[in-house]
Order: structure tokens, then sequence, then C-alpha cells
């Protein structure tokens, strides 16, 4: 392998990686200390009618849920965590 079929394969490699790392949206730079807790935010979650496959925390300060609403369609969508305000939603038709 040449040096420029090498480079640009370690330049598409960083950049599938750098492009995954910054699709998720920035939900807030609060300090966690003013988050609503992680469990009671998830109950809140599940209380609204979402059924919860994965919910987590993300590196950009989000609670992340992938799921599905109350008809059975999946979601995913970030939520502020300082007060649960859907930044973010993507669901399925």
């Amino acid at each position: 392998m040449t040096i420029n079929k090498a480079l640009v394969l370690s330049g598409l490699v960083v950049g599938m990686f750098a492009s995954s790392a910054y699709a998720d949206p920035t939900c807030t730079k609060a300090s966690q200390d003013t988050w609503i807790p992680f469990e009671q935010a998830k109950q809140q979650v599940m209380d609204q009618g979402y059924s919860i496959k994965k919910f987590k925390t993300t590196d950009t300060g989000c609670y992340e849920l992938y799921g599905k609403d109350a008809q059975g369609k999946r979601v995913e969508i970030y939520y502020d965590p300082t007060n649960l305000k859907v930044v973010k939603e993507e669901k399925d038709d």
C-alpha cells in the first residue's frame, strides 16, 4: 500500500468515527448536579407512555431514549437532563 493510500484510508476511518461522535445534539452544558436524577428522569419518561429499550447519558449532555411511544412506534429522543425538554426526536412513520 502506498503512503497516499494509507493516508486516505486512515483519514476515512478517523472521519467516520468523528462524524458519529458529533451526531448527538448538545442538550446542556450545566453541571450534572443540576440534572434531574437519572432514575427519576427514566421514570418520568415511562410515565409519559414510552417503553424503554435503552435510556442513557450521552457525552454531549443529554439523556437519550431508545424505545417505543404509546402507539408502539420506535423513537429515539434526546432530552435536556435539567428539565426533560425534548431537544431532538426521531420517530418511525
